[in-house]
């Protein structure tokens, strides 16, 4: 993994954020604050982002590439995956308070480059800018929904 605080492809933190669904209705200068926190990270194909049990400490944006996520239970991964292209977030086991491990595997189809966000600087940012963390956890609240209702269909 390189690791980068500046740009990808000219755009900075702030920018690839605006382009995300999960943070599209915030002003720009709450994703500014929130793009304070992130940092550019390059994938290569076939490499986990994180693996089922790892810590759960950033929440991810990807910028590029596609990403398989599935989810597990116990030490079993299961045998669908959802598959997360550009503009998507995944690792919200990172904006759980208390979520110490992680409950499913990212995995790079392809080459990646995502916006890593520290989960817990994130999650003190909420707490001390309300009307981002009741957007945040709205948006949360959607994605976790979601995924779950995806992996229960099958």
């Amino acid at each position: 993994m390189e690791a980068s605080s500046v740009t990808f492809a000219g755009l900075s933190c702030a920018e690839v954020l605006a382009g995300a669904w999960f943070f599209r209705e915030l002003e720009p200068e709450q994703i500014e604050r929130i793009a304070t926190l992130g940092r550019i990270e390059r994938y290569p194909r076939n490499n986990a982002i994180y693996n089922l049990g790892d810590a759960a400490e950033n929440f991810y944006v990807l910028f590029d590439g596609m990403v398989r996520f599935t989810i597990g239970l116990g030490s079993r991964q299961t045998s669908a995956g959802q598959i997360l292209r550009r503009g998507e977030v995944f690792g919200w086991a990172a904006l759980v308070g208390h979520a110490q491990k992680r409950i499913a595997t990212s995995y790079c189809i392809t080459p990646c480059t995502v916006v890593a966000l520290n989960g817990n600087q994130l999650l003190d940012l909420m707490e001390h800018d309300h009307s981002v963390g009741y957007h945040l956890m709205k948006q949360l609240n959607v994605l976790i929904t979601g995924n779950l209702t995806s992996f229960a269909a099958g």
